[in-house]
């Protein structure tokens, strides 16, 4: 994404023209469609499934209608559609300051690319974005809000901007402890997060697909882990390819605010539901948080995807 030097980012921000592409669902290994259309002010990012009819084929992506944080973030609305998968788009649009556009699909489940948000970013460069007439809002992190369970723990806290910080821990010597701190401002997003694919470890593939999940799953997609080893032929894309993987999903979950936050994000052995967990706290209590236009927060927070 190249912004030019008169680009106001405390305005809102939609695609210039329609896009699409399609591939295949890392859970339901079924062949997947979607086109991002522009859409006006305060529209939000919402879902739409074009293989269904009527009311019901819209979800709002939103924390309210998180349905299902098992292994991907799935959306759904009262009658009963859902949407699986959505971090990875979600979190390039993040990265790239879209606050408005209809995703249309056709199934129930986003492709999962190259299992990075890369792809997603490349599609809305082509689209190109513009600035819509209403100043962009942000959620401002006013007191520190934190959750633990089970060892594993996630926290919003005041910041300038936005920024993310994670731990990882497995036992596995392919990934073991890594940690990574980024303030997602002037291009880190695309240049350092962007590409981070999602993983997994070959000893539990049989049972996902028992449970109906990662049929759709390949070493074109997915970093494989067996045992000590990595059973991609390319290798890693980054030594630390786990840990930004998981600032990748949390950047994407956190868009389900409905807003950028200003603040700072800080995980340790968090997943999807904790991510979903953190930001339902974090509106539970009205005094640590407020809404903002972005020009009024204490540094305006920058499209995460490159400035030029």
């Amino acid at each position: 994404m190249t912004l030019t030097s008169d680009t106001d980012l405390g305005l809102q921000h939609t695609l210039k023209s329609e896009i699409g592409c399609s591939g295949t669902g890392l859970h339901t290994g079924e062949t997947v469609s979607i086109l991002l259309k522009p859409a006006p002010v305060n529209t939000g990012i919402v879902f739409r499934r074009v293989d269904e009819t009527g009311q019901g084929a819209e979800i709002a992506a939103h924390v309210d209608n998180v349905v299902d944080a098992t292994l991907c973030t799935t959306l759904g609305n009262e009658d009963g559609v859902t949407i699986a998968t959505v971090e990875h788009l979600l979190a390039a649009l993040a990265g790239c300051a879209i606050d408005n556009v209809i995703v249309e699909v056709n199934g129930s489940e986003l492709p999962i690319m190259d299992g990075s948000a890369a792809p997603f970013v490349f599609l809305i460069e082509c689209a190109g974005m513009i600035e819509q007439d209403t100043p962009r809002r942000v959620i401002e992190i006013l007191k520190r809000v934190d959750i633990s369970i089970d060892g594993r723990e996630a926290s919003l806290s005041p910041g300038s901007g936005f920024s993310v910080g994670f731990a990882i821990d497995f036992d596995s010597d392919a990934i073991g402890k890594q940690d990574m701190n980024v303030q997602l401002v002037n291009g880190t997003f695309k240049g350092e997060i962007s590409r981070a694919r999602t993983f997994g470890f070959a000893e539990e593939v049989d049972q996902l697909r028992r449970m109906g999940l990662a049929r759709g799953g390949s070493l074109d997609n997915a970093v494989v882990v067996n045992g000590d080893e990595i059973l991609n032929e390319e290798g890693l894309r980054y030594d630390d390819e786990f840990v930004r993987h998981k600032i990748l999903d949390c950047v994407g979950d956190l868009y389900l605010a409905g807003a950028q936050i200003a603040g700072h994000f800080q995980g340790y052995r968090s997943g999807h539901a904790m991510n979903h967990q953190i930001v339902r706290a974090l509106f539970a209590d009205p005094t640590a948080w407020r809404y903002a236009d972005a020009v009024d927060v204490t540094e305006t927070p920058e499209p995460l995807a490159a400035i030029a």
